[in-house]
């Protein structure tokens, strides 16, 4: 009986040894399915050439913000006797009244104009995606009420607001900064996302998740929130537009720190030293380009984003 036991032992383990490698190929075929899957839609990410165009200006200034302050040892408030020189071979941009290095505060103030408007542009995000999903999803008195606290800040213009926000601010620097325009710059996205969300919030997939048990957070932010992705990118980038012509115009008016080197802060000491009307125009051109390029590299962007996810644009540019 013990030598049978062993046999049938034997024999399923045989058994079990053939069937393995006849899943093997049912497996790779699998997983290069998905491999190929995943590559198409890497693919079609990039396939806008607006994307194509927005994505190459903004990793350009990424790259500029992250290695230019290594690269560059100048010291970018160091005075020098060089005093409101022309773009030279010493000075590739020129210099400023006091004689600072108009290429080394460029390169050093990416960094700080990138930083605020990216944390900014995450922070408002987020709040607006809480914010909105939270409305769209409950509905009733919760709707009603974030409603009306969104209603009240799209009716109040932002600039207006953020600036009285920040010149009341007793602290000055770039963190009050982002945290005024944080508050001021979330109502827009959460109202999308809410009318999105009160669109999905009865469709089968949810009433499934809700019949299974899924908590309510799960459903919210693991169900509803990945069909909303788009909308949450092109908020995103929305916001960070603000965020930095925000931040530019704050510092324009002297309401953050003066003394942190930023391309707001070079504007605001260039109009205060009548850069124009002593003929230094490279104390101006270079930070009030870069915005402008950098403000080009995020609309294209969003652009790009709106024909991915718009059948009717994007059928409209291959045509």
């Amino acid at each position: 009986m013990a030598v049978r036991q062993d046999d049938a032992q034997s024999l399923l383990q045989e058994q079990q040894n053939t069937s393995a490698p006849q899943e093997q190929p049912g497996k790779g075929a699998e997983l290069t399915g998905k491999l190929l899957k995943k590559r198409r839609i890497n693919l079609a990410i990039f396939r806008p050439v607006k994307i194509r165009i927005g994505l190459s200006i903004l990793s350009f200034f990424i790259l500029l913000a992250i290695f230019g302050p290594l690269l560059i040892h100048q010291d970018p408030q160091a005075f020098s006797a060089d005093v409101l020189s022309a773009p030279s071979a010493a000075h590739w941009m020129g210099t400023t009244q006091t004689g600072q290095d108009v290429f080394a505060q460029v390169i050093n103030g990416t960094r700080m104009t990138l930083l605020v408007g990216f944390s900014v542009g995450a922070l408002a995000t987020l709040l607006s995606v809480v914010i909105g999903l939270t409305a769209g999803y409950f509905g009733g008195v919760i709707d009603e009420c974030i409603s009306l606290l969104i209603n009240i800040f799209l009716v109040i213009p932002a600039l207006p607001l953020t600036i009285v926000l920040a010149g009341y601010v007793p602290v000055r620097g770039p963190l009050p900064v982002a945290i005024v325009i944080s508050l001021t710059g979330w109502a827009w996205g959460a109202r999308v996302l809410r009318a999105q969300t009160l669109s999905l919030r009865q469709r089968e997939f949810v009433e499934a998740a809700r019949a299974s048990g899924e908590s309510t957070f799960r459903i919210i932010f693991a169900e509803i929130l990945p069909n909303e992705l788009a909308i949450v990118a092109s908020s995103l980038i929305f916001t960070i537009i603000y965020a930095i012509f925000s931040e530019v115009g704050l510092e324009f008016l002297g309401l953050s720190d003066v003394t942190v080197t930023s391309w707001g802060n070079m504007l605001f000491w260039a109009t205060n030293n009548q850069a124009l009307l002593l003929g230094a125009w490279w104390w101006i051109v270079p930070p009030g380009l870069c915005i402008a390029l950098l403000g080009a590299g995020l609309a294209f962007t969003n652009f790009g984003i709106d024909e991915l996810t718009n059948p009717r644009l994007r059928d409209a540019s291959r045509g």
